[in-house]
């Protein structure tokens, strides 16, 4: 993508001067939610959980990925040369949250995970370890509630014409910024309720969250953005 929007002579960013790896991000968040949903729906199902060695390797490499390239974007604002700072918010704010939670899960499922052999109490457990962090997930909850807001009211994430393939939808700056807003909204959804399906150890909060969280995942991975 990168190398075909170097040869467009009308294109006015100039992209060897701007680093962008949004794409490596979203494969990695998109990953790092269904994973997490796929953990919690085992958890709730009682299914063996007694090695959990492949799931702290699999949250720690994609945590250090979403780390390392969200600290990066936070503390630089590489995009923000080229007039899109805001965009510097939008995905590296929340990639570094996403990133260091997921190191922090991978940092006790390698060190101190010890499931207890019933189910119930394995859910009891894993509510009492993951509750304090609970909060920051709802605070970065509503936080990709502001996201879809400004994304929809400034049409913050509509393409350039010269863009492949979404660039196609360039006079339809709306269909994008509803797109990716709602894909926002979705991940804010499971994050503000994450708390409250710790709390509930299942049930209606859990299945929602599971939801919310599962289909912006797919759709992250799918579309490299």
């Amino acid at each position: 993508m990168i190398g075909y929007l170097l040869v467009q002579p009308e294109l006015k960013i100039d992209w060897t001067k701007m680093p962008t790896y949004n794409t490596i991000m979203a494969v990695a968040a998109g990953v790092g939610l269904v994973l997490v949903v796929g953990f919690g729906r085992k958890l709730l199902r009682g299914e063996p959980m007694e090695h959990v060695e492949g799931w702290a390797l699999a949250f720690g490499v994609l945590g250090a990925i979403l780390t390392a390239t969200g600290l990066h974007m936070t503390l630089t604002w590489p995009l923000a040369g080229q007039g899109f700072p805001f965009d510097n918010i939008i995905f590296g704010e929340p990639s570094l949250a996403f990133g260091v939670m997921l190191l922090a899960a991978a940092l006790y499922l390698w060190k101190r995970w010890a499931p207890p052999p019933a189910a119930a109490d394995r859910r009891e457990v894993v509510a009492r370890v993951a509750g304090p962090v609970s909060v920051f997930a709802f605070g970065m909850g509503l936080a990709c509630f502001g996201i879809a807001a400004a994304g929809w009211t400034y049409t913050l994430f509509a393409a350039p014409p010269q863009e492949p393939i979404s660039g196609a939808f360039a006079d339809l700056p709306m269909l994008e910024a509803t797109f990716i807003s709602g894909l926002y909204v979705l991940v804010g959804v499971g994050a503000v309720l994450f708390p409250f399906a710790l709390r509930a150890r299942g049930g209606p909060a859990a299945t929602v969250t599971g939801g919310a969280g599962w289909s912006p995942g797919w759709c992250s991975r799918c579309s490299g953005r």
